[in-house]
């Protein structure tokens, strides 16, 4: 496939590079007038259109508008059954997430729900979710579990990520969340059982059933310390699974710090962090993921990714789409909050959502730039003025065509 007259080509990379750490942020390398050849998948060339060469097969006219490497959402989840609009009104009246939690809603009601559901409907709404956040861009994305809180419902969610995977162009990545929260019958005491359970039975199945690529533990204020998250992520380890850390976003949990030192992926959330977290992170291969979306929901704290970027670290931005905290997959929309709540430029968002997006995934050595080799997942533009109007026009759909694996999406 060759796409002539692109206005502008987005996110240009040289090979070998995994990710932008401080100022490398700055700069999003453009390429105007240009065109992009695709072939068997792959990013094979790009140039300028009097380079062009002479090509006779499928062919778009990019006139106008611009093409971006697809979204990596290294941050998801959209397996879940049914909604949580209930605690939408909770919150209009004054509850906290930690208090409904208390209540028995949040993660809890989530697993209920779950657990009456088949794996064929699970699927069925999942399928419909991934299918919209690939219409908004995203080409790569993360999927957790975590609403299954037993062996048997955690395992029912991994495989269907699993067969999400298999559904769609898209790629997709699975983690094992079983850590989101203790279930009700493991609470007052009994913790540690359900740590006994983790480590002893699901990540074995987990492992033994190849359905996971990592794992994931919500290491926070009021669900799991750090000693028992150092557990988790020293069993996972036996088992090759890289963990990654849902951290500090109700509280200084000291789940930067657990993460930087098991070589964790990703640390996300990180709504209360400060220099000491900052410092835990510099010299790491840890990503520090912020997720503006939970906070604009939830009317929490924004993740210091100004200050972290400015610090010398890299940044990814995710979506976070889940049913209670953050209910939207819009990567765009991310970007927005980014630059409006978290004071990031455009240029500086869009490398987080792409290329550091991919390494949080682990996968930004064929996704996440426009680079020759790399994997063929972009998306054509509307006819837009500037980079700058993505962020500023924040809920116009601007997504004109989406490619994955160097073939149209429909």
């Amino acid at each position: 496939m060759l796409i002539k007259n692109i206005k502008t080509l987005v996110g240009i990379l040289p090979q070998g590079v995994l990710r932008l750490c401080g100022s490398e942020m700055n700069t999003l390398n453009t390429l105007d007038n240009a065109y992009l050849m695709l072939e068997d998948g792959l990013i094979k060339e790009f140039g300028k259109m009097d380079q062009c060469p002479d090509y006779k097969g499928e062919t778009i006219d990019a006139s106008g508008k611009m093409v971006f490497p697809s979204f990596c959402d290294s941050h998801t989840h959209i397996v879940f059954a049914g909604s949580r609009e209930g605690e939408f009104l909770d919150k209009i009246n004054g509850l906290s997430y930690e208090e409904i939690a208390k209540r028995g809603g949040g993660i809890l009601n989530s697993a209920r729900l779950l657990h009456e559901t088949s794996e064929d409907e699970l699927y069925r709404q999942a399928l419909r979710r991934l299918k919209m956040v690939i219409g908004f861009g995203t080409g790569a994305i993360e999927i957790k579990s975590g609403y299954g809180l037993s062996t048997e419902d955690e395992l029912k969610m991994l495989r269907v990520i699993k067969r999400l995977s298999q559904a769609t162009p898209a790629t997709v990545k699975a983690t094992f969340l079983g850590a989101h929260a203790f279930p009700q019958e493991y609470k007052n005491g009994r913790e540690d059982e359900y740590i006994d359970l983790l480590c002893n039975e699901m990540l074995p199945k987990v492992a033994e059933q190849q359905l996971a690529e990592y794992v994931d533990v919500f290491c926070d204020k009021g669900f799991f310390t750090v000693e028992q998250t150092a557990r988790i992520l020293e069993t996972a380890q036996k088992y090759g699974i890289r963990g990654k850390i849902h951290a500090n976003e109700l509280d200084f949990s000291g789940g930067v710090q657990v993460g930087v030192r098991y070589n964790a992926l990703s640390v996300d959330h990180l709504e209360s962090s400060g220099e000491k977290e900052i410092e835990a992170l510099k010299g790491s291969e840890t990503m520090p993921t912020g997720l503006p979306g939970c906070s604009f929901f939830l009317n929490l704290p924004y993740a210091p990714l100004k200050q972290m970027i400015n610090s010398g670290l890299s940044v990814a931005l995710a979506t976070d789409f889940n049913p209670g905290s953050t209910p939207s997959g819009n990567m765009k929309m991310v970007i927005s909050l980014a630059c409006i709540k978290m004071r990031l430029t455009p240029a500086q968002a869009i490398n987080a959502a792409t290329i550091n997006g991919a390494y949080a995934l682990g996968i930004s050595d064929t996704h996440g730039s426009i680079t020759a080799g790399k994997r063929a997942n972009l998306f054509i533009t509307t006819e837009i003025p500037s980079i700058a109007y993505i962020p500023y026009s924040y809920t116009e759909p601007m997504v004109d065509t989406v490619i994955l694996n160097g073939k149209i999406y429909r």
